[in-house]
């Protein structure tokens, strides 16, 4: 079998389509739960704390370069090359994905719950064969 005749038959697969398009819509979804954490969730938290933003919470790892005049944030530091220790980034990145897993952990619990819910279709009985009901016919004609 030539490898590309291989490939195609991988690729064409249900399976690996299947794959395809759950990687898209997780991607999605990832953005989705990210701006949650990072524009919804986060200022709350920050603002429980003391209204600190986690962003900006991080260690200069080296100054920054000679006449910088600009903010000391993570940002502005970060476009201006100066090596960090992000760990508040860190931080809202490990809330995104607890609250990632804990969303997936949800609905897989209630796609299981629905499929326990729902009761198998109860089966038809076969009907009998005919040289059974022949065969019934005989006995009880024979009886009476």
């Amino acid at each position: 079998m030539s490898m590309g005749k291989e490939f195609r038959e991988f690729a064409l697969k249900g399976n690996v389509m299947d794959l395809a398009v759950g990687v898209i819509i997780g991607a999605a979804f990832g953005k989705i739960v990210d701006s949650l954490v990072k524009d919804l969730i986060m200022p709350i938290v920050g603002r429980v704390v003391g209204g600190l933003d986690f962003s900006n919470w991080f260690i200069m790892l080296g100054s920054p370069p000679a006449g910088y005049n600009g903010a000391m944030t993570y940002e502005a530091l970060t476009k201006a090359g100066v090596p960090l220790f992000a760990y508040g980034n860190f931080i809202t990145i490990a809330i995104n994905f607890f609250i990632l897993a804990l969303v997936i952990f949800m609905m897989v619990k209630q796609v299981n719950r629905l499929k326990r819910e729902a009761p198998p279709a109860p089966a038809a009985p076969a009907p009998t064969p005919e040289d059974i009901v022949l065969l019934r016919e005989i006995r009880d004609a024979l009886k009476s």
